[in-house]
């Protein structure tokens, strides 16, 4: 039996980090409906992404898509029966947008009290800057991520993954979701999560500053502190790397245990596996 069998969840998330959990629920195996608008899913047809109808298969697949007008009261009445029975419900939109359409936390969980809802937005429900607009450079840059992405001469590097959608997005709605149906059994009570991607990013800063710590183990002690003459700890990083090139350097590490790897383009990396949901243990009998 699956983890979530048995769990209904509507999601009305749109492009990547909602879709995304919501497609890592259904791996672990509740039954997901993804309710879009008349015009789909603005991701399954995105100007200048060649890939994005590819993308939006990927991340909605084994998911029931249900393409509704939500101020027309013939799609409305679709919808209700779908409420009676939804466990978990998903939304990304910005504050404000479910409440004018009559289906926030505050209006269902009279009706619903056993509904987990669980809106992901760019910076909470709630603030000075809930209502701002925002993407995933926006919440790099605000939070401080991108500064520690930049270039000898401080410029900084746009990543080119989306590290905010889905890592300070997708994986903790998923996270948080599960943990709620756990407290659910205990407590008989829905809750409603505020999953704010710029807020889920400090964890990222606080990981740099750790990391610090594991760097230059190898150099001299008068050079692990680059701190002290970064042009000398650089020089000598140089120097010694540029003895050989990157695959002597990999045979030579053949057979330690070391951290090291080779930069590879994404069309030769390893390709994406899935499921991409957590896989339960088994014990062997």
């Amino acid at each position: 039996m699956s983890a979530l069998e048995g769990i209904n969840v509507l999601d009305f998330t749109s492009r990547l980090p909602g879709p995304l959990a919501g497609l890592l629920l259904a791996e672990a195996g509740a039954e997901v409906t993804k309710i879009e608008g008349p015009a789909g899913d603005p991701l399954d047809n995105a100007l200048g992404w060649p890939d994005a109808s590819h993308t939006y298969a990927r991340l909605n697949r084994g998911k029931r898509i249900l393409r509704l007008d939500l101020k027309n009261e013939r799609d409305r009445a679709t919808l209700e029966p779908l409420l009676e029975t939804c466990d978990v419900l998903l939304e990304g939109f910005r504050p404000g947008v479910m409440a004018r359409l009559k289906l926030d936390y505050a209006m269902l969980m009279p009706r619903y009290p056993r509904l987990i809802y669980c809106s992901i937005s760019g910076y909470g429900q709630s603030g000075p800057d809930a209502g701002r607009a925002g993407h995933d450079l926006t919440y790099l840059a605000g939070r401080g991520v991108l500064s520690l992405l930049a270039t000898d001469a401080g410029e900084a590097i746009v990543p080119g993954v989306l590290l905010a959608d889905i890592a300070a997005g997708s994986y903790p709605a998923f996270m948080n979701v599960v943990l709620a149906l756990f407290g659910r059994e205990r407590s008989g009570r829905g809750t409603h999560l505020d999953v704010a991607m710029s807020r889920n990013l400090d964890m990222f800063v606080l990981g740099a500053r750790a990391g610090r710590l594991f760097t230059g183990g190898s150099l001299p002690n008068a050079l692990r502190d680059d701190a002290r003459d970064p042009a000398a700890t650089i020089r000598a990083i140089d120097e010694i790397v540029g003895r050989k090139d990157a695959r002597e350097w990999m045979d030579l590490l053949e057979g330690y245990d070391t951290c090291a790897a080779l930069l590879e383009p994404i069309d030769t990396a390893a390709p994406l596996e899935l499921p991409l949901a957590p896989q339960l243990c088994r014990d062997a009998r």
